[in-house]
């Protein structure tokens, strides 16, 4: 009966020592993903905040060289 009872303590020391174990992972891989998400959600704001940087350079030198004229829409000129 004693070697019952010395085993069934063993094993249940060593259940809770896996099942501490793994709860351990787990709060260490949530962290982790954590740390992840936070870093993926830095690099999406600044990749859009670029973009909408770059699109609008864009249309301002759109709207610039739509008011000045290019070489090209000028005849030649005739000096007489």
């Amino acid at each position: 009966m004693r070697v019952l009872l010395a085993v069934a303590v063993v094993l249940l020391v060593c259940l809770v020592a896996v099942a501490a174990q793994r709860a351990l992972e787990a709060i260490r891989r949530g962290r982790r993903r954590r740390v992840v998400n936070e870093r993926l959600a830095a690099v999406a704001a600044r990749v859009d905040n670029e973009e909408r940087q770059r699109s609008a350079a864009a249309e301002a030198s759109g709207a610039l060289t739509s008011l000045m004229p290019t070489i090209h829409d000028l005849g030649p000129r005739n000096v007489d």
